[in-house]
């Protein structure tokens, strides 16, 4: 696949669950959640990049860009994808995709499905009972909706799925297998059964 998107992790959240903790630098397995989705991504994406407020020191060994909110009081992970689009802007991209960064398993096709899907669309899954579910902040944005998703935040509407409706994006189904393709760590028991998957057979 050539003309790869870049990628950005959204690793801005409080963590509030997990005691204001990075989650995306907790371990899992032998090593991080983070590394575990770079180890993801590489493979199949361009650039790649963080999104992270406070001290950025924190990323610097990973020898990515961070990039921290470009609007104050942190709100939330639209933020973290407008801070996404104004960097691929800057790296002359016209789509980007982003990740949540505490999202370890991410399929090895995500991004190619993404953006066949493209110009605009996110992940969804479906249980092995039908169950559908929407995962916004793993997504294929362009880089032309920044206005947009700015000025929805300027109104002080934080809710992702608003953004989705408002750009059509379009819903990728994944299947979820017996690891789930986006399984988030929230909680310190999503962090065990994080491990628990990674290690079970």
């Amino acid at each position: 696949m050539t003309n790869l998107p870049p990628a950005m992790i959204i690793a801005g959240g409080a963590a509030r669950r997990m005691g204001g903790s990075d989650k995306a630098l907790m371990p899992l397995g032998q090593t991080r959640v983070i590394d575990h989705l770079l180890a993801a991504l590489r493979p199949q994406a361009g650039p790649l990049a963080i999104n992270a407020n406070g001290d950025q020191a924190r990323w610097l060994g990973f020898g990515l860009a961070v990039r921290a909110d470009p609007v104050p009081d942190r709100p939330g992970p639209l933020a973290g994808i407008l801070a996404a689009m104004l960097w691929a802007g800057e790296i002359g991209a016209e789509r980007v995709i982003t990740v949540a960064g505490d999202t370890p398993f991410l399929p090895q096709d995500f991004v190619v499905r993404l953006d066949r899907a493209g110009p605009c669309a996110i992940a969804e899954t479906r249980a092995a009972d039908g169950t559908r579910r929407a995962h916004p902040v793993c997504g294929l944005w362009p880089v032309s909706a920044a206005p947009a998703l700015r000025a929805q935040l300027d109104r002080g509407e934080r809710r992702v799925m608003r953004f989705v409706e408002q750009v059509a994006a379009r819903p990728v189904l994944f299947d979820e297998g017996k690891t789930p393709a986006f399984f988030n760590i929230n909680t310190p028991e999503d962090l065990v059964e994080a491990n628990r998957l990674l290690n079970a057979p």
